[in-house]
């Protein structure tokens, strides 16, 4: 019988109703509790390293997540880790960094009802994660939420109340889970054991920019003694104002001083490609500039922290972002 660690980190999946309003307070053991049925065909082990609403997660928890699930690697099958929804794409991104090339699945869930309200969504979300990480199928990191199995890189939640929270963004869903049967979409090379790697430093010095109009490029500037990356939001495919020569200038002066910059956009679907119009295209062959393609903003931030978590040079920098995790699709950037 398959062994499964069930990781428990608070959450919607984990809270009560308070004066205060949702809070964490039901424990992991409590959690498998609600769900009997699943021991019946597997050994679930429980352990809670911490338990907050996941608008508190940051680069500190990941790493001891990433640390936690190492350790216990050699003893469990497969990995279910319950999270709160705000920030879960987020962590799912930064695991599949951090432990990389895993053949034993780590499975991201959460609900967006708390276990003990009578109409929640809990009780099937874990379920299913737990068959999923059960499949030998299954690999890597991924989020199983509403019945579907999204990458850990390309997850992101779309929608604050509705079952169907997560979308995978630019890609198919790895699978359909309809009841007890998992039917999959995308099945890509899975990994050795040998294949497998770890790592323990992130930089949490990366900074989300979005453009709107009349941000003022003197912006660049501002954060420059507080971060050692932006990653700049631009309008539609690849657009950067040229309302006078002040961004040219923040931007080419931020990379020349050794920081690193990567471009994506704002619209959540089809990508960025700084080559088609005016407005971006001197920005495209740069040195110093990286372009993200069609990646999540979650996962580039995630991404960046992870690259300049294990170097400062900018040839190992560029090569490590173009560098495909997490697929063996060689074709895109993840």
């Amino acid at each position: 019988m398959k062994k499964i660690l069930l990781i428990a980190t608070g959450g919607t999946i984990a809270s009560k109703y308070t004066a205060e309003g949702l809070a964490p307070q039901i424990s992991a053991d409590e959690l498998l509790e609600y769900i009997p049925e699943a021991r019946e065909f597997c050994t679930i082990d429980t352990v809670q390293p911490f338990a907050l609403d996941s608008t508190n997660v940051c680069a500190d928890h990941w790493l001891k997540l990433a640390r936690l699930i190492e350790s216990k690697y050699e003893f469990y099958d497969g990995f279910v880790l319950c999270h709160g929804t705000d920030t879960m794409a987020y962590t799912a991104a930064a695991l599949s960094y951090l432990i990389q090339d895993s053949r034993k699945p780590i499975v991201l869930t959460g609900s967006q009802k708390p276990m003990g309200d009578p109409y929640t969504d809990a009780k099937l979300n874990i379920y299913q994660s737990i068959l999923y990480a059960l499949d030998d199928k299954s690999c890597r990191v991924s989020i199983v939420f509403n019945g579907k199995a999204v990458i850990g890189t390309r997850a992101r939640k779309q929608r604050t109340r509705s079952f169907d929270a997560f979308e995978s963004m630019n890609f198919p869903p790895l699978a359909i889970i309809h009841d007890d049967r998992i039917i999959r979409h995308y099945t890509g090379v899975i990994p050795e054991p040998s294949d497998l790697k770890t790592y323990h430093q992130l930089d949490d010095r990366v900074f989300v920019l979005k453009l709107t109009p009349e941000v003022k490029a003197d912006i660049f500037y501002l954060l420059k003694d507080h971060y050692d990356a932006i990653i700049l939001e631009t309008f539609g495919i690849g657009g950067i104002p040229e309302y006078d020569d002040s961004f040219q200038k923040a931007i080419f002066d931020w990379v020349d001083s050794g920081k690193t910059l990567a471009v994506t956009t704002q619209v959540p679907e089809e990508g960025c490609d700084l080559q088609v119009y005016q407005v971006g295209k001197k920005y495209s062959d740069y040195p110093g500039i990286l372009q993200a393609g069609d990646m999540t903003t979650e996962a580039i931030v995630a991404k960046i922290m992870w690259v300049l978590g294990q170097t400062d040079d900018r040839e190992k920098i560029q090569a490590m972002f173009e560098k495909v995790i997490n697929l063996d699709r060689q074709e895109d950037i993840y």
